[in-house]
């Protein structure tokens, strides 16, 4: 265990002021909640939720060859994104392990900011800053440069448009554009991990504060709340979005995770891991291992990351992330399990919960999608 002091966000101060309960996540000291995190979960769902997601990492790619590097580097075709739009994809190591899982947003013709998970941001700077060197690029690592403050749920919208002249309604999602939020210089990003409509605003950390103050006031009205990282799993896992060393590793390749889709073998150049990635894809299609799977309790045991999947007195695969769903009212978990059970309404299938077999259904992901 390192001994080194948790980093603080700009906002560190504002969320000890809220009464925040405070946990040490990924060496940063983040919100777990300010109240009730069931409370904090239905606002987003119903109304508006106000996260500070200061902690994730963000690195700026510049340079003439930025889009052919980053083509060789991540497993998606990044050179394809047009400017002021977002991509979902990945960086995986040469045996197709994935490294992380990103959001790359292209702001210029040159220039990409990708965000990388808290845990593994100084892996992925390390990692592209050695691939760079074939390339004629640079590679920043502006951890410090930005706070990142996300506003989502329904209301949202309206929330952001009381405070911005920006196009918010034009705005797609995954795409993000430059402009003004409560007089804050601001990316404007339509993205999110919580299954609903919403936006995340990268900005310089002396304007954290101004910002969140400011969008509280906006959403006063609408029942706005500030939001902790407990309810943000709870969010993600409803709306069946992974979680880096939950459901994704560098000993699962994109594949293996129900995630292929991500991987583009039809750009342009050679990247990194496609031949391993190659023969994933084909071990997929042929004899998929273990499948990503949705469970839901039948009782009220909440299952946990690691217990065991069990049908028939054997382990069929094993909890990835489970918690109480507030949307559901029941608990619910990700898990991988072999093929043969990953059908919708396999019977038989259980959770052991400290000894004893709970019965499980197995269920499509994900579990929760917002009306359109």
């Amino acid at each position: 265990m390192s001994s080194t002091a948790p980093r603080h966000t700009a906002l560190d101060a504002l969320h000890r002021s809220l009464g925040a309960t405070m946990t040490d996540f990924a060496g940063w000291d983040m919100p777990l909640r300010y109240g009730s995190e069931r409370d904090e979960h239905h606002a987003v769902r119903t109304r508006a939720g106000l996260f500070d997601l200061s902690h994730m990492g963000e690195i700026t790619v510049t340079g003439p060859e930025a889009a052919q590097f980053l083509n060789h580097a991540l497993v998606g075709d990044i050179a394809a994104v047009k400017v002021g739009r977002a991509r979902y994809t990945m960086i995986c190591v040469e045996n197709g392990g994935i490294l992380d899982d990103l959001i790359v947003y292209r702001l210029a013709e040159d220039e990409y900011m990708i965000v990388a998970n808290a845990s593994n941001a100084q892996n992925v700077v390390n990692e592209l800053g050695n691939l760079g060197e074939e390339f004629a690029v640079e590679v920043r690592d502006d951890r410090d440069h930005y706070a990142l403050v996300a506003v989502q749920g329904p209301e949202s919208p309206g929330i952001l448009k009381s405070l911005t002249d920006a196009d918010v309604d034009g705005l797609k999602y995954y795409a993000g554009l430059p402009g003004t939020v409560a007089g804050v210089p601001a990316l404007i990003a339509r993205t999110g991990y919580t299954g609903e409509d919403g936006f995340e605003l990268f900005v310089k950390p002396e304007h954290a504060v101004e910002l969140w103050q400011a969008l509280t006031k906006a959403g006063e009205g609408v029942g706005l709340v500030p939001c902790g990282l407990s309810c943000r799993d709870t969010l993600r896992l409803e709306a069946g979005m992974p979680l880096y060393g939950h459901e994704l590793s560098l000993s699962l390749t994109p594949f293996d995770a129900g995630l292929g889709r991500v991987v583009k073998f039809d750009k342009e150049g050679d990247f990194v891991g496609r031949e391993a990635l190659t023969e994933a894809a084909a071990r997929a299609r042929a004899n998929p291992p273990r499948v990503l799977v949705g469970l839901v309790a039948e009782g009220r045991r909440v299952p946990r990351a690691g217990y065991a999947v069990v049908a028939g007195g054997q382990v069929i695969g094993e909890v990835t992330s489970g918690a109480p769903s507030p949307t559901l009212g029941r608990p619910i978990a990700m898990a991988y399990v072999d093929a043969a059970h990953a059908a919708p309404g396999t019977p038989g299938v259980g959770v052991d919960i400290r000894g004893s077999h709970e019965p499980y259904e197995v269920v499509a992901l994900p579990f929760y999608k917002r009306q359109k």
